[in-house]
């Protein structure tokens, strides 16, 4: 039990703010020790059980340089940074602001028409920089204003905001993928191909769930005013594929590359970086500062998700070591009713539930380990696994206390905007994200993926 002991001190110490690296990386030295004190006992005294334990429980971590030393050559988690890079570069260049003010005049003279192009204005976003934060300021900073303006619902504005923001988490290139391919072991092509049609489901929903609250509660978002002084429609029209066609030029580039089979994630990874500053260089925003500052805070985050993964490796090895693992999978094996959809309904709300407090890059590399081998056992197919997943810890950034799209919204949002109103806005969102994965648990062939391996 020593495992399952550890795994709730670091929740417990994560709740107190604690930083998550830091903390994983602590609580599994103190409880390697206690795991080595308790192997080796007192029958020799008290003093020669404590020194033996102790040395007993250090003589683990041996092997903790070989590991890092491997997540170090993995050429899989190389696209991290780079993917980063190339959303940081494309959000200062100004993309977001350029699609969101053609797409809402375009859509804008139907009802609920901004909110269909924040959600459609997400979606590329979230398929050409990938990056949560940026993409819900950029919308919030520029779409809220203009949905306050023409008297649209305050809550619905701020969740439609938020989840838009957020599908840069399933629709590819995702960070999350790639950090799960890792995990799973399998090709994050095949991750970022299964991924497509669930992200675009989930697209599908968020707008026909607006068009349908538009149609019966006209008063919620209401159509925009044709401005003259936008020009014809037509006009309108060939603005917006001038503003819409670089970004999915970018988008082909990469996914195309990585579908096609010409390039590997980390080499389109790279590809996503030059042609995110061509563009940046074509929008007339590229400088050395800007290059500078983008790479400080690719490395930042990076830094962050491989510190997170030394802390998990260390993690993981005293919860193996202890038979933490074993317990898990027992438990799960013995779950009541059809065993496989018993064990996927479990570890769907199991991670749910953990995504109200912890980041979805701590429940990758420390939850997630250790459902894979259980999963293997019941003959899952891991694509289709790392897909629900994904979508589950999309979620995650949008549950309240600590869904981090909701802090990053509340951080631009004018002050007449009250935090209870953004909480209440993204609860349909996350009622709609449920429903698809329930779908894609239950019928995955939808999305053209296979439930077995």
């Amino acid at each position: 039990m020593i495992g399952i002991i550890m795994f709730f001190a670091s929740l417990v110490m994560l709740l107190y703010g604690f930083p998550v690296a830091f903390t994983f990386a602590a609580v599994s030295l103190l409880f390697g020790v206690i795991a080595g004190i308790v192997e080796i006992g007192f029958d020799d005294g008290l003093i020669e059980g404590l020194t033996e334990g102790i040395s007993e429980g250090l003589s683990m971590f041996d092997f903790m340089p070989y590991r890092i030393m491997s997540i170090m050559e993995n050429t899989v988690l190389m696209a991290i940074p780079m993917f980063i890079f190339m959303g940081i570069i494309l959000q200062k260049t100004g993309l977001a602001e350029k699609l969101l003010e053609s797409m809402g005049f375009l859509f804008g003279e139907i009802r609920g028409g901004v909110a269909i192009s924040t959600v459609l204005v997400g979606t590329l976003l979230a398929a050409s920089t990938g990056v949560v934060g940026a993409s819900v300021v950029a919308m919030g900073v520029i779409s809220l204003p203009v949905m306050m303006k023409y008297k649209y619902n305050t809550p619905l504005a701020c969740g439609t905001i938020c989840a838009s923001g957020t599908l840069g988490q399933i629709i590819p290139p995702s960070i999350v993928l790639i950090i799960l391919g890792d995990v799973f072991r399998v090709p994050v092509g095949d991750l970022f191909s299964a991924a497509v049609w669930p992200g675009l489901g989930l697209v599908a929903a968020y707008i026909i769930f607006i068009l349908i609250v538009s149609y019966f509660k006209k008063d919620m978002a209401p159509a925009i005013p044709k401005d003259p002084s936008r020009g014809s429609k037509m006009k309108q029209v060939i603005k917006a594929l001038i503003d819409i066609i670089p970004s999915l030029t970018l988008i082909l580039f990469v996914l195309g590359s990585i579908f096609a089979g010409i390039a590997t994630p980390t080499e389109s990874s790279a590809i996503g970086c030059l042609g995110a500053v061509l563009l940046a260089v074509a929008y007339r925003s590229f400088s050395l500062d800007m290059v500078k500052e983008a790479a400080f805070e690719s490395v930042k985050v990076t830094s962050m998700v491989f510190g997170i993964l030394i802390g998990a490796t260390a993690f993981s090895m005293v919860f193996t070591y202890t038979g933490g693992d074993e317990i898990v999978e027992h438990f799960m094996m013995n779950l009541p009713g059809d065993e496989k959809i018993a064990f996927i309904l479990f570890t769907m709300l199991a991670i749910f539930i953990l995504g109200f407090f912890i980041d979805f890059v701590e429940i990758s590399y420390i939850i997630v380990p250790i459902l894979v081998p259980i999963a293997m056992n019941l003959d899952i197919n891991p694509v289709w696994f790392a897909i629900l997943i994904a979508m589950n810890l999309q979620t995650s950034f949008l549950t309240p206390p600590f869904g981090f799209a909701l802090f990053y919204l509340k951080g631009v949002v004018p002050d007449s905007v009250r935090t209870v109103e953004i909480y209440k806005g993204v609860l349909p969102f996350i009622f709609i994200q449920v429903a698809v994965l329930l779908l894609l648990v239950f019928y995955p062939e939808i999305f053209g993926i296979s439930s077995s391996m």
